[in-house]
């Protein structure tokens, strides 16, 4: 049996309360309309980390093959957003991607497990959206930082479920209401279980810490004013608004915003005009060759 816990403010402080039919119910007895909630991000993580490639319809679309075990990044904790909260697409920037993804919430200290203890460890999952501003995929390529982990590029939400089964399940990415992303749990390389056991033999995992489990193919850019959602069967549906950032990317100091063909050849992903027939030039594109065999 699944139970579905958000994280909201309610009467000016944050409250834990649990989903019953189309409600929010605190401990205490107070309730609010779905509808009308302001959510918070339903976990408190001390980190977020992301595998990169994981389903086949994503390595099929890059015309790639996976590595022999799963590899990853991280995103700093202030990436993190929530359900109906707005994500910033900082000025001077274009090509900022959504990732539907679903999220592993850890529920307790976890190092050195196995794949077949991974469940015991979990607290539940939530959906995510790993946003990508690959305008700065150029100089980012490797540790992802900037690429992922810019401010508001990690929302989570709604909610908090529990005692869910991710075997065979549907995940879709909406833009303006069509869908864009859809594919199937089964379809990952490696699982939940895998995936928390993997990065516990040298990370130790604590309560709250999120994993984010990888994205469909399809991945493409989204613009201000655009409404992107994410909905996985049994999770439910996270929403989220793109809007222009109130300042743009500074140019007195660092890197500045690309749009090399590695920049470009990533964010369109199959729509790339050379897909399929050579590799992307650029700075970023040595960590991205294609390991097909010709």
């Amino acid at each position: 049996m699944t139970q579905e816990f958000r994280k909201i403010l309610l009467d000016g402080y944050p409250i834990l309360t649990e989903k019953v039919g189309d409600r929010l119910v605190a401990k205490d007895g107070r309730s609010v309309a779905i509808e009308d909630a302001i959510h918070l991000p339903p976990v408190e993580p001390t980190k977020i980390i992301a595998v990169h490639l994981n389903y086949h319809s994503r390595v099929d679309e890059f015309i790639t093959k996976l590595p022999p075990a799963p590899t990853y990044f991280h995103k700093p904790l202030s990436a993190m957003n929530t359900h109906k909260a707005d994500v910033v697409r900082p000025e001077r920037c274009k090509y900022l991607n959504y990732e539907g993804e679903i999220a592993i919430v850890i529920g307790k200290h976890c190092k050195n497990i196995t794949p077949e203890e991974a469940g015991e460890y979990i607290a539940g999952y939530t959906v995510a959206n790993d946003y990508g501003l690959h305008d700065f995929r150029d100089t980012d390529a490797g540790s992802m930082l900037r690429v992922k982990g810019s401010d508001t590029l990690c929302p989570i939400g709604p909610g908090l479920v529990t005692g869910w089964d991710f075997k065979n399940k549907m995940i879709r990415t909406y833009v303006n209401g069509k869908v864009v992303q859809e594919d199937n749990t089964d379809n990952m390389e490696w699982d939940m279980h895998y995936l928390v056991a993997d990065i516990a033999r040298t990370i130790t995992l604590l309560p709250g810490d999120v994993l984010l489990s990888g994205t469909p193919a399809n991945s493409r850019p989204v613009y201000p004013g655009d409404i992107c959602e994410v909905e996985v069967e049994g999770l439910g549906k996270l929403t989220n608004r793109i809007v222009t950032g109130p300042t743009p990317v500074s140019d007195k100091c660092g890197a500045q915003p690309t749009e090399t063909e590695e920049v470009i050849s990533t964010a369109m992903g199959g729509d790339w005009e050379h897909r399929g027939r050579r590799a992307a030039t650029g700075e970023g594109a040595k960590h991205y060759k294609s390991k097909v065999e010709k």
